[in-house]
């Protein structure tokens, strides 16, 4: 359990490190290591301690339960309403895509969280159409 813990706390810094666009090297920069030891502990080969962990979340801004989230099993993805692939937000292309959305300023924002919940498959309501309002 201990390696798969240490594998969940890595990728959730390279998620982290990777919305923010940091590269390792200056992530590693901000904590004072270099960028081949946050290359070890973004794959689990390293353990992170207390300190550095800290001083990690400090620097991405999350707090430090951020690394633990959905290790529980009572988190897990199987369990949630919404089903979201492990691999979706390690995507270039979802982190390309929130940027580009927390970018925009509120109202634009607002109205591409409508258009892409329009867009959503509902299996509810097999008569589902798409409506664009242009203003």
């Amino acid at each position: 359990m201990t390696g798969e813990i240490d594998y969940h706390v890595g990728k959730r810094l390279r998620r982290r490190r990777r919305l923010l666009g940091l590269t390792q090297q200056s992530l590693g920069e901000m904590v004072g290591i270099r960028f081949q030891q946050i290359q070890k502990y973004e794959c689990g080969a390293n353990r992170i301690s207390a300190a550095r962990l800290f001083e990690l979340a400090e620097a991405l801004s999350v707090p430090i339960q951020y690394f633990y989230e959905g290790l529980s099993k009572q988190e897990s993805l199987q369990d949630a309403p919404e089903f979201i692939a492990p691999d979706v937000l390690s995507k270039k292309e979802t982190m390309d895509l929130v940027r580009a959305y927390y970018s925009m300023d509120e109202g634009p924002r607002k109205h591409l969280l409508d258009l892409a919940k329009s867009l959503q498959n509902d299996p509810n309501n097999p008569e589902h159409s798409l409506r664009l309002v242009v203003t």
